[in-house]
């Protein structure tokens, strides 16, 4: 029933390495799935290769967006 808005703990730089360490992180999980780095998804698993890499690459351009847009600034004050 309170209602101030509580500030988070971790700074703002902190936050946005993080941000852009997890951009790089989705992204290049989603190149190593399209480029085939992991060989038990061949097979019946090929579908899962794609589509997954496909996923990987579609948040972390989702992410890298709203982290250059500002809109994950402060999720707490929400």
């Amino acid at each position: 029933m309170d209602t101030e808005r509580k500030k988070s703990n971790m700074p703002q730089t902190m936050r946005n390495i993080f941000g852009i360490f997890m951009i790089l992180v989705y992204l290049g999980m989603g190149a190593l799935f399209l480029f085939g780095f992991f060989p038990q998804l061949t097979g019946n698993w090929e579908w899962l290769r794609w589509a997954g890499g496909g996923l990987f690459i579609v948040y972390g351009f989702w992410r890298a967006y709203r982290q250059f847009k500002g809109l994950d600034t402060d999720i707490t004050t929400r």
